[in-house]
């Protein structure tokens, strides 16, 4: 009788799983019913909200976010001279609401306002759009905890977050007062970072790593910027000792840039501290996630024998904005993330995006699952170890994996760019080396 009741639920989970109506067919063959012992997340990043963007014949002024360049071919849903209309926001967040997924919680690594000229923006202008984002995200998923980090845009003026208490400090701290704990709060309000339990033995931090962006002239000179370096190592100290998993949060990444030669985001000191740092904790960090650069990246931090100990990820951006100048950007996009619930290390990625192009001639929302990160890639998980496996499929000459690979960088959105030569070697030596030395010996 429990077999026959066994086989009968099995069946009912199948035909659920084959009547989703939001995936396509391929997809939703693939979707089965999630083990319990899988938890699942969001990420979304680097929404970037234009509230100017609207449709007119002059394309020098369809949005204030183009700097008066001309949009290529403005629609419904944006255009790639411009950060993100609300109707492109709401599409997604209604996608991630409907699909049939079971996610616990969501991380939200931060840039809300606009690229637009400093005298476009005040203060409370930023405060503004950051209350939109944030009460557009509570309509939208009331019931789902949230996790945010600032962005060096979700500042006035941008890139100059300070050290101590502020108006926008106290804003958000007021803003986000639904998800976080009262000492959340209290760090947040004086430094904006923050630390939480999300499980029983599972904690999120989350950095204000624009403290430490190269343009923050507010931290230029000090050792340790509102004393987060000595928080976060506190922090970790007491996550050991009561046997704690970390998952890392901030906006702007550690290591170097994977499109230019020798460039970290951080000032280097700082870059090199925070390494140390991760270095040093490694064995209870099992997941770092980072925005900022638009793009679709990973990273592997090594100890300092060369052994893989610590993944760490970058996730695409909402916004499809590039400047007049680029050659190529990211379509938008958000991810899921598939954990283990015993011990909480990482196992998938599903990235989804939008074809811009496509969803304004269809003047409908076009979201849909670019790719399955194991399934893909062919790995098992996203240990550092798979993936350092992986980094070393892309090393050979002609890799279709790294080509693969490059062409989720830019969200699809150009399945004929080719990288190779330094484009290469800027991307490989960039995933596989955080650190000043390590990094320079991948060049000689």
């Amino acid at each position: 009788m429990k077999g026959l009741v066994s086989c009968a639920l099995n069946f009912v989970a199948m035909l659920l799983a084959l009547s989703v109506v939001c995936l396509s067919l391929a997809e939703a063959l693939y979707l089965r019913s999630f083990p319990e012992q899988e938890g699942q997340f969001w990420h979304i990043t680097d929404l970037h909200l234009d509230p100017t963007y609207h449709i007119t014949d002059d394309h020098t002024k369809v949005c204030f976010s183009s700097k008066g360049f001309p949009a290529k071919n403005p629609g419904v849903f944006g255009d790639y001279m411009c950060d993100s209309p609300y109707l492109l926001i709401q599409s997604a967040f209604d996608y991630m609401k409907n699909v049939d997924l079971q996610p616990k919680f969501i991380i939200w690594t931060g840039d809300s306002p606009p690229h637009v000229p400093p005298e476009e923006l005040s203060t409370d202008i930023v405060i503004n759009v950051i209350r939109n984002m944030t009460n557009t995200i509570q309509a939208f998923f009331p019931d789902l905890q949230v996790y945010p980090a600032l962005g060096n845009h979700d500042y006035w003026p941008q890139d100059q977050l300070p050290v101590s208490t502020n108006k926008i400090y106290e804003a958000v701290t007021e803003l986000w007062k639904p998800w976080l704990t009262p000492e959340a709060l209290k760090t947040l309000i004086k430094g904006g970072f923050y630390s939480q339990m999300i499980d029983q033995n599972l904690r999120i931090i989350s950095l204000n790593t624009n403290l430490y962006y190269s343009p923050n002239n507010e931290t230029l000179g000090l050792p340790d910027p509102a004393g987060q370096f000595e928080w976060l190592e506190e922090v970790l100290q007491a996550s050991l000792k009561n046997n704690e998993k970390v998952y890392i949060i901030a906006h702007v990444p550690v290591g170097y840039l994977p499109f230019t030669i020798n460039t970290t985001a951080m000032r280097e000191n700082f870059n090199e501290k925070l390494v140390e740092i991760f270095r040093n904790y490694s064995s209870i960090i099992v997941g770092q996630f980072f925005g900022h650069t638009h793009r679709d990246s990973i990273m592997v931090l090594h100890d300092t024998e060369g052994n893989p100990v610590n993944s760490l990820f970058v996730a695409p951006a909402v916004t499809p904005i590039k400047n007049f100048y680029e050659l190529q950007t990211n379509n938008p996009g958000f991810r899921l993330y598939k954990y283990n619930l015993a011990d909480y290390t990482l196992l998938d990625i599903w990235q989804y995006y939008m074809n811009l192009t496509e969803a304004n001639e269809q003047k409908k929302p076009d979201w849909k699952l670019e790719y399955i990160m194991t399934k893909d890639f062919n790995i098992n998980d996203l240990q550092p170890k798979s993936l350092h496996d992986l980094v070393k499929q892309f090393e050979k000459p002609q890799s279709q994996e790294f080509q693969k690979y490059y062409r989720n960088f830019i969200v699809s959105y150009d399945q004929h760019i080719v990288c190779e030569g330094i484009c290469k070697r800027e991307q490989v030596c960039a995933i596989q080396f955080l650190d000043y030395e390590s990094y320079t010996n991948c060049f000689r």
